[in-house]
Order: structure tokens, then sequence, then C-alpha cells
């Protein structure tokens, strides 16, 4: 499809003389193994139990929508150059926002923070950038361990979408505690708490909870980070209303799972023959694992798909589930 440009441009111009911006609202052992969360929502679809959370009376929050030239040109960027990716991403959305949007939902966080992921790791659980961030939310070893992360030679826990999740979330609400602007949040995802607690220092910034601060402040920002918070706006304006800028993707598929417990040092590939699905479904479903099987010494949740639990613990209890499958 032909994409019309115009239509950046006319949104830019629109944002700056107040006109309106087309967007939508916002086992043990020896005996049986032990099924996590059978029959409830929470481990069966991570986003269902939050996504059905009430709805309280205040008004939602929402990350501000600021269309300037530098989220402009990110926005045509996407559109043009980088449109391939940008439908990738879109694509592969369908995995995950479910359960981000629920999650944040339930804290009562903006809910286009979803697209942090995007701009991060196109919301790819395996990314891993030049200087070994890792995981959907791209985190550094030390700030995923003091999120609660586990990080070894067997588990990499960020790049379990659910549980680095949870983590960057947890690190996105103290950011916004501190700062008291989401933009000033996630500038400071990307370029560190110090980093900009530096700048606002230099430029004798008392008042944080603008979301204006940012762009006053951007010109002493790190180069990645001038282009951060633009990227972010600018995919959240293109991706809440795709056909509005010509992008037709259907969503992947959600991801969804229920969780069994297995002995430690138990191969995927034994629990994906169990099954009889190619291994590749439960390594997916499992990014978090490096070695292709749970780490030894002990029991270990690990994720299938939905009704699954029952026939993985049958067959590990049985004599053809002891030791390796073969790929």
């Amino acid at each position: 499809m032909r994409v019309d440009l115009r239509l950046t441009r006319n949104v830019l111009r629109s944002v700056r003389t107040g006109g309106a911006l087309p967007i939508a609202g916002a086992v043990s052992i020896l005996g049986a193994a032990l099924i996590l969360g059978a029959g409830t929502s929470a481990d069966r679809d991570l986003g269902t139990e939050a996504e059905s959370a009430p709805e309280t009376a205040a008004v939602r929050p929402s990350l501000p929508v600021e269309v300037n030239d530098r989220v402009a040109h990110w926005m045509e960027r996407f559109q043009t150059a980088d449109r391939a990716t940008f439908e990738r991403y879109l694509e592969r959305r369908g995995l995950y926002e479910q359960m981000i949007r629920g999650k944040l939902r339930a804290r009562g966080m903006p809910e286009e923070l979803i697209y942090l992921a995007m701009i991060e790791s196109g919301f790819a659980p395996d990314a891993v950038s030049p200087v070994a961030a890792t995981g959907l939310w791209q985190f550094m070893a030390g700030t995923a361990r003091a999120e609660g992360l586990r990080i070894d030679t067997w588990v990499d826990e960020r790049r379990d979408p659910v549980m680095a999740t949870d983590a960057a979330l947890d690190y996105l609400e103290g950011l916004h505690d501190r700062f008291g602007s989401w933009t000033l949040a996630a500038a400071a995802y990307n370029a560190g708490p110090t980093r900009v607690a530096r700048v606002l220092r230099r430029r004798d910034v008392h008042q944080r909870s603008d979301e204006r601060v940012y762009w006053d402040v951007i010109d002493a920002l790190p180069r990645e980070t001038r282009e951060y918070v633009p990227k972010l706006l600018a995919a959240r304006v293109l991706a809440e209303e795709p056909e509005v800028y010509g992008f037709e993707v259907a969503p992947a598929p959600a991801y969804a799972f229920e969780r069994v417990m297995v002995p430690g040092g138990t191969w995927l590939t034994s629990v994906a023959r169990s099954l009889a699905l190619p291994p590749s479904v439960i390594r997916e479903l499992n990014p978090q694992f490096l070695r292709g099987r749970t780490p030894p010494g002990s029991a270990y949740p690990v994720r299938v798909p939905v009704g699954a639990p029952p026939v993985v613990v049958a067959y590990l209890n049985s004599p053809q589930g002891v030791g390796p499958a073969a790929d």
C-alpha cells in the first residue's frame, strides 16, 4: 500500500495549531508433578487476570501526546525506511499486548508504556544489544539483578517475558516516583537515573512533574536519549491506530500457557516429546532457560500450552520420561 506521508505532516501541523490528533482513546521427583495454577487465569494467560481488574472512576493515566519535529521525524521513518521493521513489531505486539497492558492497567500506569518494549527489543525476548542488554525490556545485568531477576549459567530471567515485564514496570514506577514525569522516567530508563538527575541539577530544574521538562532539557541529554522519547511517542501514535497510517498487519496469537513443576534438570525436549510438539514450541514458551533444560537440584516451573500439564505430568512419571530427548 502506498503511504501518504502528508498525513504525518498534517498531524504535526494540527498539533501545532491546537487541532485534534487522530488517535484512539487511549512434579515432585518421585511422585506426581505439581501443576501450578491449573484452572486459574493468572497461569493460563498472564494478561487475563490483570485485564479483568475493575476499572476505577479515576481517569486512566496516559503517556502525553507530543508531536513535534523530532517525533514527526520518527513517524515518517517508521512509515518509510523502517517500515518493514515496524510492521514486524506490530505483528509481534500481539504476543504480549494483553499481558503487558493488563499489568500496566492494574498498576495505574499508562498503557502506552508498552511501546517502550517495542522500541527496546521489537517485542523479542531473546534480543541482545551490542552492550549485552537483554530481553523484551533490554535490561543490563546489574539493573536486572537489582530488580530481583535471576541471571546465572542456567537461567536468564531477563528473557522471561512475564518476569521481565514485572521487573520493568517496578523499575519504571520507581523512576516516575523519582522524577515526577513519564517522559523523564523513559529518559532515565534509557540513559540511567544518575545521568538524568545530573542534567536536571545543572539546569536547576525543581518542578519535575511537568511533562514538558524533558523537552526543556533534551539538548543536554545523551544523543541516544534525545531520540529515545521521540521514538517512543512516534511508535505510540502509529501503533495505536496503524490503519490510519497505512499499516495492515495481522497480530501474532497471544502468549498463553499454563505452568507445570518438573524435576530439576528436566530437558525441554522431553517436555515437547510428551506433547508430540516440536521442541521449538516449548523453547519459545520458555526463553529464560539457557541450556535447554531446567536448573538441577530442585523442581522448577516450565510453561506449556494451555491444557497440557496433566499430559506432561503423566509422561515425566513414566519410564519414557527419564533422560534427555533428541531435538
